[in-house]
């Protein structure tokens, strides 16, 4: 299971490996902000609360526009993020500037 919570929508979904934190989002219509989907504009920033194992290793993408604090806190780009194995995740979106 997936906990994935937006602006204002909050749902719990089933993982689908291979895809994004931003792509599961959009496909189950929760609130997430985006803009670029290649990992420049951060607004996908997201934080993970649980599950953080389960996902890819932060991207090039990530590491040259998150922190090396954000990584460590737990930040990722819902558009980098990848499942890579089943289990339960929670990751809110937070990006800098509602």
């Amino acid at each position: 299971m997936i906990v994935l919570k937006g602006r204002t929508i909050e749902k719990e979904i089933t993982p689908e490996l291979g895809k994004t934190l931003l792509d599961l989002a959009v496909q189950h219509k929760i609130d997430w902000n985006h803009a670029c989907t290649r990992g420049t504009c951060a607004k996908c920033r997201c934080k993970i609360e649980a599950g953080y194992p389960l996902l890819n290793a932060p991207t090039k993408e990530e590491l040259a526009r998150l922190t090396k604090e954000e990584i460590e806190q737990g930040f990722r780009l819902g558009c980098q993020a990848t499942m890579v194995q089943d289990g339960e995740v929670k990751a809110l979106n937070k990006p800098y500037f509602p």
